[in-house]
């Protein structure tokens, strides 16, 4: 599909059919970025998506283990630095 590039302001654009919006499920807000000689636009991620199914999956295999285990309370500085 051929378009023109407009004036909006003292920027320019483009319109984007709605077909073309619709296919690619572009919402209010999308990331735009240049890749080469391209201009890549895809829907804005919303903060934090897909963690949810990052941590169910570390749980499933075992990764969401504290690293420094359960020995804080046993350790020197623990002890003899922190109050309790």
């Amino acid at each position: 599909m051929r378009t023109r590039i407009i004036r909006v302001g003292n920027s320019q654009g483009i319109r984007i059919p709605k077909v073309l919006l619709a296919q690619c499920a572009l919402g209010d807000a999308v990331e735009i970025e240049a890749e080469g000689d391209h201009l890549v636009i895809r829907p804005a991620r919303t903060a934090r998506s897909g963690w949810d199914e990052a941590f169910h999956a570390m749980a499933a295999k075992g990764d969401d283990a504290l690293l420094d285990g359960d020995e804080l309370g046993d350790t020197e500085w623990a002890t003899t630095e922190w109050d309790w």
